[in-house]
């Protein structure tokens, strides 16, 4: 599980954009630059402590140094900014030339702080704009392409750090490559502070995402054996007794969407049914799907999908009900008024939910909230918790999730975590009876510690946290393995997180590109071989010897275990058990 060497080197620590506000003449042209309509300016002031956004939610807790393991901590702004006024349109705003041109295929992080000027994002809101805006920080190379950055969202007079990320997906290196910061309506002066790029060091945080990951998902274990026949119940005749104990079930699933056509390729039944524990059907249960024509409704290809899981013992999510973006409700349905699209959402909530009630373990209720507003502009603003009210009376079972996209990516002002947290909150006042987050993971040039700062603060609302359509793309291999790598090790290692889908494995078979873990030919590609590496590396098994006290001591991963018990005369005796969340160790009567 190893990455490129090169990362080692302290080429990792180097900020490539170099800080010209400190020069001894207080000259501004051989850093920023206007870009567009603007004027530039330098400032310097200490930041108020509720001017900046709040700090990390909790220490490492295992103690270890953040800097030694990877968990980059949060600088404290140096009050020396630059601020762009006189803007006239959105784009307006700063731009830079990256000094040392970043290289192919190398993850670079961008941070620093950003915000807008209080007294005229007033005067703007004053003409109806909003009071917190979305700035922009975007990495172009050769001029124009884009190639990634951040998002932060920040209130009028206050800071928003910057967590975004960019990569060259490309074996040629850059001629250029400039950085623009940009995002507020016309009239809001905008201001840039301390803005880093650094390529990313994964090693270290890998090796600290191992230790968490042991300290989160494992549990010391103590058997107390007994073979039931000595006086001195049962120790002596198992003392010294060759023992195994072998784990057959993770606690933590890991799963992938599938498809109608996949299941009818030999291949790709061979590696789904190997190697991942859950199931969700791609689209064949979405509404467009089981009724693209009014009235004419089939269930068939979700059917046969899932009685394909129940033959291979693979639970399946339920995906989706509804789906809030308008581009994907199908024609019929966005054509009807106001009272038959009230008729039709009842329908088909009575129809799926009834018919399927009590197979799924989960439900995606009403998919992207954050991204549409088809349902609530049409129905009003308690449409949304009247699908989760609903869908809970015909059908108590199941956990029903609120799921979206980039909002473990700090590029989206969308779908910030903090807009995900307040969206739930909604809901629950409304009471919706919200029972799980799922972040979707289409992630491209991932960096761990901003996945988990996402993470930390969906986990203030105390709901699970599902990865529900993760998917990784980057045409070189090598990549794209460590870049999924990085996702399902963040997911593992945070105790919110209780399981991933991945959005698909085959190629041929999955909606993006240059993600796949197998190729058409069914050739297991690097990604693939990392997950099965992964998925091996967190499966714990032990053999030893009984003690005299009659026990055996393990530590293992949470899940369903089989002790095999070798007694002197050579038979082999069998038990199960399970090895459940938990601080203390875990202290099992064994009884052979």
């Amino acid at each position: 599980m190893a990455f490129a060497e090169e990362e080692t080197t302290a080429y990792l620590g180097m900020n490539l954009v170099d800080d010209h506000c400190d020069t001894a003449d207080g000259s501004l042209t051989a850093g920023w630059a206007p870009s567009g309509s603007c004027t530039l300016s330098k400032h310097a002031e200490n930041p108020a402590p509720d001017a900046l956004p709040p700090p990390p939610l909790a220490a490492t807790p295992d103690g270890d140094s953040d800097e030694e393991e990877g968990v980059p901590r949060a600088r404290k702004p140096s009050g020396r900014y630059v601020l762009a006024a006189h803007r006239k349109d959105e784009k307006d705003g700063l731009c830079r030339a990256i000094s040392r041109l970043p290289r192919p295929w190398v993850t670079y992080r961008v941070s620093g702080w950003v915000g807008v000027d209080a007294a005229s994002a007033g005067a703007a809101a004053e003409e109806g704009s909003s009071s917190s805006h979305a700035v922009h920080v975007e990495v172009r190379v050769d001029g124009h392409r884009p190639v990634g950055g951040g998002v932060a969202v920040v209130e009028p007079g206050k800071w928003g750090e910057i967590k975004g990320s960019f990569r060259v997906d490309d074996d040629e290196p850059p001629r250029s490559a400039t950085v623009h910061v940009h995002g507020p309506p016309a009239g809001v002066d905008l201001k840039v502070m301390d803005l880093q790029v650094c390529a990313v060091n994964k090693i270290p945080r890998l090796r600290h995402l191992r230790k968490k990951a042991d300290r989160v998902r494992k549990r010391d274990v103590i058997l107390k054996v007994r073979g039931g026949r000595a006086e001195d119940g049962g120790v002596s005749s198992v003392a010294g007794a060759h023992i195994q104990v072998i784990q057959v079930q993770n606690s933590f699933p890991i799963g992938s969407c599938i498809t109608k056509a996949g299941i009818n390729n030999p291949e790709y039944v061979d590696f789904f049914t190997k190697h991942f524990d859950w199931a969700v059907l791609e689209n064949e249960l979405k509404w467009y799907y089981t009724e693209a024509m009014q009235g004419q409704v089939s269930y068939a290809d979700a059917d046969e999908l899932i009685n394909f899981c129940d033959r291979h013992g693979k639970p399946v999510r339920g995906h989706c009900i509804f789906w809030a973006v308008e581009n994907s409700v199908q024609p019929w349905v966005r054509a009807l008024n106001t009272e038959q699209l009230r008729a039709a959402v009842e329908a088909r909530l009575r129809g799926l939910v009834s018919r399927y009630s009590g197979r799924f373990p989960h439900y995606e209720v009403n998919n992207e909230m954050l991204h549409g507003s088809y349902y609530r502009s049409r129905l009003g603003d308690d449409i949304d918790a009247h699908m989760f009210r609903e869908t809970a009376a015909i059908d108590p079972a199941p956990a029903l999730f609120v799921n979206d996209y980039n909002v473990e990516s700090a590029n989206d002002p969308n779908a910030t975590p903090e807009k995900y947290v307040a969206l739930i909150t909604d809901l629950q006042r409304r009471g919706a009876p919200v029972g799980g987050i799922g972040i979707q993971g289409h992630v491209t040039h991932p960096v761990g510690d901003v996945i988990c700062d996402a993470l930390d603060k969906l986990a203030v609302t105390g709901l699970p946290v599902w990865v529900t359509e993760l998917d990784v793309s980057a045409a070189d291999e090598s990549v794209r393995a460590d870049d999924l790598e990085i996702v399902l090790r963040e997911a593992f290692a945070h105790p919110a997180v209780e399981g991933v889908m991945l959005w698909g494995f085959m190629q041929g078979h999955m909606w993006r590109s240059h993600a796949q873990l197998v190729n058409a030919d069914g050739k297991v590609t690097e990604a693939g071989s990392r997950l099965v590496g992964l998925r091996r590396e967190w499966t714990s098994h032990a053999r030893g010897k009984v003690d005299g006290n009659g026990n055996f001591k393990f530590r293992g991963f949470h899940g369903t275990y089989q002790v095999l018990l070798t007694t002197a005369d050579g038979e082999v005796r069998k038990r199960a058990f399970d090895v459940k969340k938990g601080d203390a160790p875990l202290v099992l009567d064994m009884d052979f």
